[in-house]
């Protein structure tokens, strides 16, 4: 297994490649956002350990460019402990968090915990184009939906936007992102197109529309599917 450590201390990504070397892994070390990148562009990995802050180009801002492409486990490196912190990386897309100082057992179960659930489930989903939360399931192969078995039947856009949010489960994205990533242009006033779409998506996938399992609104800043 291939992991990245992306933080501006050597020291830190010296102590962390040593753990995980003991452990069998291969490591791939990055100093900034537009380091780990590159990494990514060139080389397979199969987890990255992100520190939030780095010249250039931030973990938060190189993870959202991240899950724009792939779903590999991101777990966040900050010397930062407050809750704030912790959720702005859990909604940019990180799928873990820890703090430092850690404890390098700490770190190491985390990390075999995402491992497990990557390859058992993200890797398997990527390779063959499924995207799966709980009961629902997107198969872009087939462009058909699923929730808890049952087939559901959107309208291309409505495919494209819980596609986008079923893609990157966790992500809050804005009103705004969601128009020009589906629409594929800037967004003026989208706010009544969006949410119009948001409405008719929770219809057809969610049991009680008024307390959604799924599509998740997030108040002040926009909407995400819940991962689960």
């Amino acid at each position: 297994m291939n992991i990245l450590v992306c933080d501006d201390d050597k020291e830190i990504v010296e102590a962390i490649k040593i753990y995980l070397e003991n452990e069998g892994y291969k490591i791939f070390k990055a100093s900034n956002g537009i380091e780990a990148l590159e990494i990514i562009e060139e080389n397979e990995i199969h987890l990255i350990i992100m520190d939030i802050m780095m010249p250039k180009m931030d973990g938060l801002r190189a993870t959202m460019k991240i899950r724009e492409e792939n779903n590999i486990p991101v777990i966040m490196l900050s010397a930062k402990s407050e809750d704030t912190d912790k959720i702005m990386g859990l909604n940019m897309g990180a799928d873990d968090y820890i703090t430092k100082p850690f404890n390098p057992l700490e770190l190491i179960a985390r990390v075999k915990s995402q491992l497990r659930r990557y390859t058992t489930l993200g890797s398997l989903e990527t390779k063959s184009n499924v995207y799966k939360t709980g009961g629902l399931v997107i198969d872009d192969e087939r462009k058909s939906i699923t929730v808890d078995g049952e087939e559901v039947h959107l309208t291309p856009v409505q495919y494209k936007i819980l596609k986008l949010l079923t893609a990157n489960a966790g992500r809050v994205f804005s009103i705004e992102e969601i128009y020009e990533k589906v629409w594929k242009e800037t967004a003026f006033s989208p706010e009544n197109t969006v949410t119009v779409h948001i409405r008719k998506i929770r219809e057809k996938i969610e049991i009680n529309p008024k307390e959604p399992k799924y599509l998740k609104v997030v108040w002040g800043i926009g909407y995400k599917v819940e991962k689960l």
